[in-house]
């Protein structure tokens, strides 16, 4: 999808225009494949199966294999002809509760921003969905695909993620024998889990390796030693459930002020 991908929301009679915005960037290193005796880049190149000659970008067309070897040639102008008016906007199938959609079925995730004249009934439906809790279930096509999209409202705007269909999904595999738990080991892990319950601040987290992969190269560069990572102390016991539990509590409460107890209104002040 370009940078900006111009649509329209379609609901009952109302259609919202918005443009789509990617919400993820890829800041994750890349490394080039180098020949290993002396370290030239390693170049891929299109050819032509028939002829051997290296090919543009502009000297290759789309073709469908509809026969061994043999070829239909399809255009870009010819896909996007056959594209209905309710297939080149997203059409709101229906509406759901969040979590009643597995995280599984999300795809990519982009930025909802609505055109000129289209703010209004933009944060109607924004508004709407919020109050109500829900999502939109809506369909498109993007490319050559028949699309599914999640509409998600949020405080303070609307993301689109493009979902997975049913049989895009591995059936997932129950791998183990599911033992029940007791419930002094139940009230002790929500204890825990209660220990550590703080509002999410993506703000707060940090690709940690790849600061230490690009240390590693500047340290290469600088033709220093790399060195090893410290290994983490360990004594190789095999901890008790429930103890385990008690000093992961333990260390979480470690620092924390305990409530200021609530005084007795037959005391004075």
């Amino acid at each position: 999808m370009p940078a900006a991908h111009h649509t329209v929301i379609s609901f009952g009679l109302v259609s919202i225009p918005v443009s789509m915005y990617t919400a993820t960037q890829d800041n994750d290193i890349h490394f080039n494949q180098l020949h290993k005796e002396d370290q030239s880049r390693v170049r891929y190149k299109k050819t032509c199966a028939h002829c051997g000659k290296e090919l543009k970008s502009e000297d290759i067309i789309k073709g469908y294999e509809y026969d061994k070897d043999r070829y239909v040639v399809v255009s870009d102008e010819e896909i996007e002809k056959i594209k209905t008016e309710k297939e080149k906007s997203i059409q709101i199938l229906h509406f759901a509760q969040l979590n009643q959609i597995s995280p599984v079925y999300y795809d990519k995730t982009y930025q909802a921003v609505p055109e000129k004249g289209g703010e209004k009934a933009f944060e109607l439906l924004r508004s709407a969905l919020m109050r109500e809790q829900k999502i939109a279930i809506g369909k498109t096509v993007l490319g050559t695909k028949d699309t599914l999209m999640a509409i998600i409202p949020r405080e303070n705007g609307v993301l689109i993620s493009t979902m997975f269909y049913q049989d895009d999904i591995k059936e997932l595999q129950k791998s183990y024998d599911i033992p029940k738990p007791t419930e002094q080991e139940l009230k002790m892990a929500q204890l825990l889990i209660n220990s550590m319950d703080t509002p999410f601040d993506p703000s707060q987290y940090k690709d940690e390796y790849q600061e230490r992969l690009r240390e590693l190269i500047e340290t290469k560069i600088a033709g220093k030693e790399v060195v090893a990572a410290s290994p983490e102390k360990t004594d190789g016991k095999v901890i008790d459930l429930m103890d385990a539990l008690k000093a992961s509590i333990e260390k979480q409460n470690e620092g924390k002020t305990p409530p200021a107890k609530k005084k007795n209104k037959k005391q004075g002040a």
